[in-house]
């Protein structure tokens, strides 16, 4: 049984999928889909697909290995990779399923396909994300066919790659200035403070914060540092799983941590084992409606991280000593920062230094 559908995409236009559904002996022996531009292309698609399934006569099973689909793969890598990929790469891997090329026989995915996909991505994100997402994507395409023999073809993945690159689909983020103000931090801070001396229960934000712009450390980093991840002597702290291009599960280093940061550490109650016990979702999602409250705009928590790095260089740090911070491996990374010009620590008065321990 075939047929085929019309199929609204997000970007307005209209997709034509050809479906196959053999049932041998009361169950499903094969099915197969493929999406189109045009019905005519469907039609002559299945045409063609079908003469090739009824050459085979009652044995499918040439064509079961090959027309694995995508979302297949996709499944695979996602439950079957021994090293973990990481929940954002999952989640990420799990929304690509939702469109066309997922339900395309693993075999049959050419360059142009992947190019296809790559711009139905874009009209909904920003060129930075899509390449985030055709990166992971090509983590599957890498490893189908040496590791369980599906036919996904790697060439046609860095062919689109060098397409998508030159169409402008895909990009490089642009690069982030945004740094929050005395004021800013001032009206944030105190929101988060009356809030935790009215709710003790709730999440210290005002901690959570000043320990994010003077340790530098990022949102999930902070939720996994331990009591015995702090080293008092040395003036550290052990930061698991830190952020890495291609290495982030089991990336565990020790960063230098700055005297205000850990003495807004050693200010929390030590009644677990984690010194901020708290869920990176709840956080990010409390530091994003309190600058809506304040109407602050366009500043992100980890905007912190950045004013902390800015804040070392501005104290006179040099890029080594930046580094044993923030946990930059690249001292390339860091070279956005030596055109400051401004000295001195704008924090050397501030209020809050006593208040948050």
């Amino acid at each position: 049984m075939a047929q085929i559908i019309e199929r609204k995409r997000k970007d307005g236009s209209t997709a034509y999928v050809a479906q196959i559904n053999i049932r041998q002996n009361g169950k499903w022996a094969h099915r197969e889909s493929r999406t189109f531009d045009k019905r005519s292309s469907a039609s002559a698609w299945y045409k063609k697909r079908m003469k090739e399934i009824r050459a085979l006569g009652d044995d499918l099973t040439p064509i079961k290995s090959k027309d694995r689909t995508l979302n297949a793969a996709i499944d695979r890598y996602i439950t079957e990779s021994v090293k973990e990929i990481g929940r954002t790469k999952a989640q990420v891997l799990r929304t690509l399923k939702e469109f066309d090329i997922a339900r395309m026989p693993c075999g049959s995915i050419r360059s142009h396909d992947i190019v296809q996909f790559a711009t139905e991505l874009g009209a909904t994100r920003t060129p930075s994300t899509v390449g985030n997402y055709m990166s992971h994507l090509g983590a599957v395409f890498a490893i189908a066919r040496p590791a369980w023999g599906i036919p996904l073809d790697q060439q046609a993945m860095k062919d689109a790659f060098v397409v998508c690159s030159r169409l402008g689909i895909t990009g490089k983020a642009r690069k982030r200035d945004r740094r929050p103000s005395l004021d800013e931090l001032d009206a944030l801070l105190t929101l988060f403070k009356d809030k935790h001396r009215r709710r003790p229960n709730t999440v210290p934000m005002h901690r959570v914060v000043g320990f994010a712009l003077f340790s530098t450390r990022r949102q999930e980093e902070i939720t996994r540092v331990s009591w015995d991840g702090l080293d008092s002597e040395h003036s550290r702290v052990f930061v698991t799983d830190m952020k890495h291009p291609g290495d982030k599960i089991g990336n565990d280093v020790w960063c230098d941590l700055p005297a205000p940061a850990f003495a807004i550490a050693m200010a929390m109650p030590k009644k677990k084992p984690l010194v901020f016990p708290y869920h990176s979702d709840t956080i990010s999602a409390a530091f994003t409606r309190a600058c809506k409250v304040l109407e602050i705009e366009d500043l992100r928590f980890h905007d912190l991280r950045h004013e902390g790095v800015t804040r070392l260089f501005e104290i006179g740090e040099t890029i080594p000593q930046v580094a044993a911070v923030s946990g930059h491996r690249s001292w390339s990374s860091l070279q956005r920062y030596t055109h400051i010009k401004q000295t001195g620590d704008k924090y050397e008065a501030w209020k809050w230094l006593e208040r948050l321990t």
